[in-house]
């Protein structure tokens, strides 16, 4: 059955099963990875449930992630790969559904997958086949999703929470926050879900843009736009963290995975370092052409270990002429330095309209690290992104939402 098919078809029976004035065992709010994953596990289970959601169709998140193609999971998943207040908090779910789990799922179903860097799982064809697959899933157990229907309010009455919603208003004894962060506000990404957990007397930690391009300066931005559209190899670092991947020069700054990875842990008003040539020797190589090539210019000699475009610029930047005899080893050490420690302070990020995750969120001590329960609030639960657990690049933050889905889903 096509996705459309199963939106459709479970909007109907959530409208049926309204319609008889019954209590649902567990209302989910946000369809997204988390959600539906809970969805799935809770339904089994034999629970009634119902998936709210205000946009039009199902795991839109999931549709785009991967350039289309889903980096679902990595096979490498275990708490380093995660930023959190408590480091520890994921400890308990990533060990409870494993990636191993969910690509038992994702066999059942025979999609095609394959390793594109190591640990990285991406779909074959398409990132709608995961969407898909959870669809058929949810519908199979029983679980029910009523997609376009905005919340308009949420209390606690009675034992049961009171969902008011632009579609008539549903009870049930558990609900479970799956609404994501802000991330991708064209999408539909809004902050209710913190709205949710302070409504109710939990703690939210402040959130910022994870996983992002970042951002310069007047100053510096002439130099990036000048290489926009040109990728390297390069490593990147922040403190004492380091991330080696792609670094893609842009119109605004600095985009890439590398780049990307490393925002998550950049804090404003810091210097990022990074190596434009890991695993060259900048110095060593231009003192060798200043005897093989002494009439060699300087930028045609540093393009042997970078990019002409890129050599070029630096030079330029450096304000470096003439031939590569010309230059004395101080000259050369300054380009070194340039090339392998190129410091860079952003003065910041392109913030959530492009960023791939919300840092920070529902504060963990707030919850159980096994249910996702909240511990005074009986009944309510938060799972996904909405949670203080934000995972690396590379399938890191779909396990989250599978595996805290799951530990939701087994507990409701």
């Amino acid at each position: 059955m096509s996705e459309d098919k199963l939106n459709r078809r479970s909007d109907t029976l959530a409208f049926a099963e309204r319609s008889s004035g019954g209590i649902w065992d567990a209302v989910i709010l946000g369809a997204g990875a988390a959600g539906l994953m809970a969805g799935i596990v809770a339904a089994r289970r034999g629970k009634r449930v119902l998936i709210l959601d205000h946009a039009r169709t199902a795991g839109e998140k999931i549709r785009i992630s991967g350039g289309g193609r889903c980096n679902f999971t990595n096979l490498n998943a275990n708490a380093k790969n995660y930023l959190s207040s408590n480091p520890r908090f994921c400890i308990s779910a990533l060990k409870a559904y494993t990636p191993a789990d969910f690509l038992k799922l994702v066999d059942s179903h025979g999609i095609g997958w394959h390793e594109k860097t190591v640990g990285q799982l991406f779909c074959d064809e398409s990132a709608r086949d995961i969407v898909t697959m959870l669809l058929a899933e949810l519908d199979d157990a029983g679980g029910r999703l009523q997609m376009g229907t905005e919340i308009k309010g949420i209390e606690r009455r009675d034992g049961l929470f009171h969902v008011a919603t632009g579609r008539g208003s549903e009870k049930a004894r558990a609900l479970v926050v799956a609404t994501g962060g802000k991330s991708i506000p064209k999408m539909g990404a809004t902050g209710l879900g913190y709205d949710i957990a302070r409504q109710f007397g939990l703690e939210v930690l402040p959130t910022r843009a994870g996983l992002v391009p970042l951002t310069f300066s007047d100053s510096q931005k002439s130099f990036a736009a000048g290489l926009a559209g040109l990728s390297v190899d390069a490593e990147v670092r922040f403190g004492k963290v380091m991330f080696r991947e792609g670094l893609l020069f842009t119109h605004r700054g600095l985009s890439g995975p590398s780049i990307l990875q490393i925002s998550s842990y950049w804090q404003e008003g810091n210097p990022v370092t990074i190596n434009l040539a890991p695993g060259a020797n900048c110095l060593e190589s231009l003192m060798a052409a200043r005897k093989s090539n002494p009439k060699q210019d300087v930028a045609t000699s540093l393009s042997d270990i970078l990019p002409k475009r890129l050599a070029k610029a630096i030079i330029e930047r450096e304000g470096i002429k003439g031939h590569i005899a010309e230059q004395g080893d101080k000259l050369l050490r300054k380009l070194d330095e340039a090339v392998h420690r190129w410091q860079v302070i952003p003065v910041g990020t392109e913030g959530y309209r492009t960023a791939e995750v919300t840092l920070g969120g529902v504060d963990t001590r707030t919850l159980s690290s096994k249910t996702m329960q909240a511990n005074d609030v009986p009944g309510l639960y938060f799972i996904g992104e909405v949670v203080d657990v934000t995972g690396q690049l590379g399938g890191y933050n779909f396990q989250w939402a599978w595996a805290s889905g799951v530990a939701a889903g087994r507990a409701l």
